[in-house]
């Protein structure tokens, strides 16, 4: 390794936590990586990778969650020691890699990824340069902007840029520290724009999230402008920080507050016209419509709990329903869902085996959510071992309905979490999947689709959640209010007072 290349150290804890959820995401749970693990994680720094002898890389903990609640304040304490710790022990660095999603959330702490950044901050000194690359529906508050450098997130939902986007963070960084000292530090101009959708209603496969995030390359070609970002921010959080915020960087001040400002405006002029990304409503209607559509398969998206936003997963509210659909227990129409984390229901099926009976009272262990445990009989149809995320998964049908029981939450977004478990979504007549917008490959396998308003701990309906603690005024909790102050703030620099 030569003497010459910038030392840059990878350090971060990647969370989607919603405050409604009973559920809490342990140490345990955010799968800490270390050393040579956090390298073999992104192919782009990994042994034969395009960036792997651009920096000689010092890993030290990188944090992974499923979506989920909350993090111990206990846990996230103990990492953020580790990771402290860590940069402390790693001598000099030019650089460090912040890798986090943005919308952490910790019992007892608000702007979770702005506290460890600070923290960060103050172990490396003022001098490194710190670059992150972000979830759209992260949030950035003044505090997080301030510590850190480089800021740049998501530019498509579904997230289909993701690794593109953490290897432009990471790129990012390389080119600022190849220049002069003096010159590696841009500026940045931040805007809140006071509001909170969900992310199934600003979709960029949708106006009027395409358009605007359309804007954000071409702002980033400009010349003096070295990145440009909108957040949308997660609504599942109830904490001040939790907007929208459009961010740019770069070396000219005074273009990147007007492109800023420019993108903002667009923002807010629209604000209104985001809407859900598929046809919406309560399940009932959902079912009634696809029993009515000859497209087949037509597929039904469980929202309010689902697992990648930060349900618990384990709300039986869906399930229930479905056990009394005549159409489905008959047999009449075939149906599959997806899923519910029981790890004693999946024991007694295990016991059971293929063929076996069983009698089961499922979910509700984490969140109970308005509907308790669901009581469910049928036929053990399949049972699969040593899955990443679900541990063992079993099916039970009932009727027309199979329904996939799991030993811990799984997030079923392939075909083949459905294939490898003996199902052909393609020939049942619905798939209902607990997820908001259909994954790449759910939505082209889908020939039509609903999302149905649901509840639990990510419930679409944001007014019957009960924010307290967000900003106010704010859309859609408020919607008679003067328009914001959309002038773009420069962010000090992290060596300067905030």
């Amino acid at each position: 390794m030569s003497l010459t290349l910038p030392r840059i150290a990878i350090a971060g804890l990647s969370l989607e936590a919603s405050t409604f959820s009973p559920a809490r995401t342990t140490t345990a749970m955010l799968s800490p990586k270390r050393g040579a693990e956090i390298l073999d994680g992104r192919p782009f720094w990994q042994p034969g990778g395009a960036l792997h002898d651009a920096a000689e890389w010092v890993p030290i903990l990188q944090g992974r969650g499923i979506p989920g609640g909350p993090v111990p304040r206990e846990d996230y304490e103990d990492l953020k020691s580790e990771i402290l710790g860590g940069l402390k022990d790693a001598g000099r660095l030019d650089g460090l890699v912040f890798d986090i999603h943005g919308a952490m959330s910790v019992i007892g702490m608000d702007d979770a990824e702005g506290d460890l950044a600070v923290a960060i901050r103050d172990v490396v000194g003022p001098d490194v340069i710190i670059s992150t690359g972000m979830d759209l529906h992260g949030n950035v508050s003044w505090r997080l902007a301030h510590a850190l450098d480089l800021l740049t997130c998501y530019r498509m939902a579904p997230h289909e840029d993701a690794l593109e986007t953490k290897e432009r963070a990471v790129r990012n960084l390389l080119d600022r520290l190849a220049l002069p000292a003096k010159e590696r530090r841009p500026r940045k101009a931040w805007i809140p724009i006071p509001i909170l959708l969900p992310g199934e209603k600003t979709s960029t496969r949708i106006e009027p999230a395409r358009s605007l995030y359309d804007m954000v390359p071409r702002t980033e070609a400009l010349p003096g402008v070295l990145d440009a970002a909108i957040w949308i921010g997660y609504a599942w959080a109830d904490e001040p920080r939790n907007c929208a915020v459009v961010m740019v960087t770069g070396d000219d001040a005074g273009l990147i507050s007007a492109e800023a400002e420019k993108i903002a405006q667009a923002v807010w002029e629209r604000h209104e016209d985001f809407s859900f990304v598929a046809p919406a409503g309560s399940l009932d209607l959902c079912l009634e419509t696809a029993l009515r559509s000859d497209k087949r398969p037509y597929f039904i998206s469980d929202s309010g709990d689902n697992p990648t936003a930060g349900g618990a997963g384990d709300v039986t509210w869906t399930l229930r329903e479905l056990l009394m659909h005549d159409d489905l227990v008959s047999g009449a129409v075939t149906a599959i869902y997806a899923s519910i984390p029981d790890p004693h229901a999946v024991e007694q099926c295990v016991e059971a085996g293929i063929g076996g009976s069983v009698s089961l009272s499922v979910g509700a262990i984490v969140d109970a959510g308005p509907a308790g445990p669901a009581m469910l009989t049928g036929i053990v149809e399949h049972i699969r071992h040593g899955d990443e995320h679900a541990g063992t998964e079993v099916v039970v049908r009932v009727g027309g309905l199979s329904v996939i029981i799991t030993g811990s939450r799984k997030p079923y977004h392939l075909e083949r979490d459905f294939s490898q478990l003996g199902l052909d979504p393609r020939s049942a007549d619905i798939v209902i999947v607990k997820i908001g917008y259909l994954e790449p490959e759910l939505f082209d396998m889908a020939a039509d689709w609903m999302l149905a308003l649901t509840p639990g701990g990510v419930d679409q309906d944001l007014l019957r959640l009960g924010h307290h603690r967000i900003s106010r005024p704010m859309y859609p909790f408020d919607v008679d209010f003067d328009a914001p102050d959309l002038s773009a703030r420069i962010v000090p620099a992290a060596d300067e007072d905030i």
